[in-house]
């Protein structure tokens, strides 16, 4: 699959370039993606939420009133879930969330997402480009040049570069990540992929 390249004005610069078949045009697996997706949002959960049960309250352990010959129900103390101020009956207590997915399963995933935003022309390759210092006006004009600045755009480099992600952090909706780190959810989530030149490989080969 052949795709223009464009510089950082926005401009096409005559040469085309090779995205491999077996990364940007597969039949989209749409299971998978849905695995890794879960994967990927199930892990950003912290899982340390906790509230005291009965056993873990502060408060007198008396039993109220007798057992019997009230007419009253049993209660036992005043940390009975019951009463205002008493213990959680089964509340939640710290875990994990994480999900195993395979890593074929997961490769196949991020393949069937690249294919899936190659199919709806959703990938804009560039020259790779680089700042002296972070310039987040500039960097928003390479968006703006590049017709991508209001579809929550995700750029890809070949490796990670701190100007270039600290002019990107304060763009609203805008992301940046080094290829290696690119996962399914960010491909799914972004609504155009600006991929530099130099980062088509590295995709490849954490992919395949």
């Amino acid at each position: 699959m052949k795709i223009s390249v464009y510089n950082i004005k926005g401009e096409a610069t005559g040469r085309t370039v090779e995205l491999p078949e077996e990364v940007f045009g597969i039949e989209p697996h749409e299971h998978s993606v849905w695995l890794d997706v879960k994967r990927y949002l199930a892990a950003q959960r912290q899982g340390t939420h906790k509230s005291k049960e009965r056993s873990e309250m502060s408060g007198s352990t008396r039993k109220l009133h007798k057992q019997k010959g009230t007419g009253g129900s049993r209660k036992g103390d005043i940390n009975n879930p019951l009463y205002r101020g008493g213990g959680r009956v089964f509340g939640p207590r710290p875990r994990t969330y994480n999900i195993q997915v395979n890593s074929k399963v997961r490769r196949l995933a991020r393949r069937s997402a690249l294919s899936a935003k190659a199919k709806a022309d959703g990938i804009i390759v560039v020259e790779d480009f680089s700042f002296d210092a972070p310039k987040t006006r500039q960097f928003q004009d390479i968006l703006t040049a590049l017709k991508v600045a209001d579809k929550k755009p995700l750029t890809v480099l070949s490796s990670y570069d701190k100007a270039l992600y600290l002019s990107c952090r304060n763009i609203p909706k805008a992301g940046i990540t080094p290829a290696q780190d690119l996962n399914t959810y960010q491909i799914m989530n972004a609504g155009a992929l600006v991929i530099a030149e130099s980062a088509i490989e590295k995709i490849k080969e954490t992919c395949a």
